[in-house]
């Protein structure tokens, strides 16, 4: 079975990037005002490495969320 790459496949998939994109954005800008302390503070003045991987899996599975919900 062979796919062909048309424009609209390609306008699709850009859209649906830019969208998810947008998405992830708003969702650690959101973490960020939500948060009673600056997390890029916190992470990298700071030094806290457990915050780190915390931000780092919440980022993780908000990237799977948004890609399962737009495919």
């Amino acid at each position: 079975m062979t796919s062909q790459l048309t424009l609209e496949f390609i306008f699709s998939t850009l859209v649906y990037g830019v969208l998810g994109f947008g998405l992830f954005m708003l969702s650690l800008w959101v973490m960020e005002k939500v948060t009673p302390y600056s997390l890029v503070k916190k992470i990298t003045e700071e030094g806290n490495i457990a915050l780190a991987i915390v931000i780092a899996a919440v980022i993780l599975s908000l990237g799977m969320i948004y890609s399962a919900a737009i495919h």
